[in-house]
């Protein structure tokens, strides 16, 4: 189970009345000429250091493992956020710390120099839970699984945390596995709505700053903490105050930035992006780093959404699944460069290293581990089929991939020299 569903809408622009005629070439040299040419708000890179571009991948339930974080990586994201954990299997150890309703732990682990810098995305419903199993993502697990578990639930304070993490810097040299964690206050999915969690937050902003001050006060103050929200619950007034208590509250904290979806949790992923909205918010807050959220299909997107928002960076969701090229096209225009598009021979290399890699991941972790990668690359192989020039045929045959064999037998017919195809 995840932040997905399958009543999504099909790409379409976001509604931004006023920016058809915003050319995404001339807006990326606005962009990269800014900040004294660094083409990134210097408080990103002082944050994570690393995060040297004005985009990242976003956490894709089902989607965003290791695998598929390295292959974006590779083609120019600056940085990768992992797909929502819950915190109460963080907290479990065992059984229930190797698979959670919302994903796989192991997909979402740190992989590696290669995999760097990471942000660690986490989902809950109480402080204390949400506190302690960002401590537990932050260390790996180094202490005892009890020691997490008895600061979520037995009886310690707000104050008692604090000495306990004051203790671990004034004593050791903290090594986190993640660069910052983010708090999902976005997810819009019912099962986890009716769960306290995600979304559902923006209803009940008391309870939303509780969680953001319990997981920043958890976290040894170098790990700097983000937080992924909705524009609102909905278009309701009061839900619109709502937005701007919790909002408000983030940065006061201390919070390093907030990424705002251009959809209300009530609308999950029907109809466009509202990116007039989130231009009012950056309006009304003109000195915060803000990242927006909500209908990037294509590089230009990315320039698009930042000229007439005025964020400071942009969020690739969806429009990076089977496109990890959209990293490179971003980077291409920046450089004031045509963006290139993948060549035959570029999408087979890119398909046999990502297969490479879920291969890596599970062999040791899965009893049938070719079967299990065939199986799990098919919703990727079906969405870089789009790039392909018999897009729908490739699709068709990627449908039916539950094997290596299989992997490479469409990879030898679809994916030879490029002249063969024409």
């Amino acid at each position: 189970m995840g932040c997905q569903s399958n009543n999504a809408t099909k790409p379409t622009p976001g509604i931004a009345p006023g920016g058809e005629a915003l050319d995404p070439r001339r807006c990326a040299q606005v962009v990269a000429s800014a900040h004294d040419g660094l083409g990134v708000d210097p408080r990103i890179p002082e944050a994570i250091p690393g995060f040297d571009a004005p985009f990242f991948q976003a956490g894709l339930a089902g989607y965003s493992d290791s695998a598929m974080r390295i292959i974006a990586r590779r083609h120019g994201c600056p940085a990768c956020v992992t797909e929502a954990l819950l915190d109460r299997t963080l907290l479990a150890g065992g059984r229930g710390f190797a698979k959670a309703d919302l994903g796989e732990i192991h997909d979402n682990i740190p992989s590696g120099e290669e995999d760097a810098p990471l942000i660690g995305q986490i989902m809950g419903s109480e402080p204390a839970e949400m506190a302690a199993g960002a401590l537990k993502m932050v260390e790996q697990g180094r202490r005892k699984a009890h020691e997490y578990r008895d600061l979520a639930y037995e009886d310690i304070t707000r104050h008692q945390v604090r000495d306990h993490i004051a203790a671990i810097e004034r004593t050791e040299v903290i090594e986190t596995a993640f660069a910052a964690i983010d708090v999902n206050l976005a997810c819009p999915v019912k099962k986890i709505a009716k769960k306290a969690r995600g979304g559902h937050w923006l209803a009940e902003p008391s309870g939303a700053i509780r969680i953001l001050e319990a997981v920043r006060e958890a976290l040894p103050a170098s790990v700097p903490v983000t937080v992924k929200m909705r524009r609102s619950f909905d278009d309701t007034p009061e839900m619109v105050e709502n937005f701007w208590k919790i909002f408000d509250a983030a940065y006061d904290m201390g919070i390093a930035w907030v990424t705002v979806h251009g959809r209300t949790v009530d609308q999950k992923y029907v109809g466009p992006s509202r990116w007039d909205l989130l231009k009012s918010i950056r309006d009304a807050r003109p000195d915060r780093v803000i990242f927006g959220s909500g209908d990037i299909w294509e590089a230009g997107d990315v320039f698009r959404m930042m000229a007439y928002t005025g964020f400071s960076g942009v969020s690739i969701a969806r429009g990076c699944i089977g496109n990890p090229w959209i990293f490179r096209q971003a980077r291409d225009l920046m450089a004031g460069k045509d963006p290139r598009t993948p060549t035959i021979e570029e999408q087979r290399r890119v398909l046999e290293d990502h297969f490479r890699l879920a291969m890596g991941v599970n062999s040791t972790l899965v009893r049938h581990p070719e079967q299990h990668t065939g199986k799990t690359m098919r919703k990727f192989g079906i969405r870089f089929a789009q790039h392909h020039p018999k897009g729908e045929e490739v699709r068709q045959r990627m449908i039916a991939v539950s094997s290596l064999d299989d992997w490479h037998a469409v990879l030898d017919e679809f994916y030879q020299d490029s002249k063969e195809l024409e």
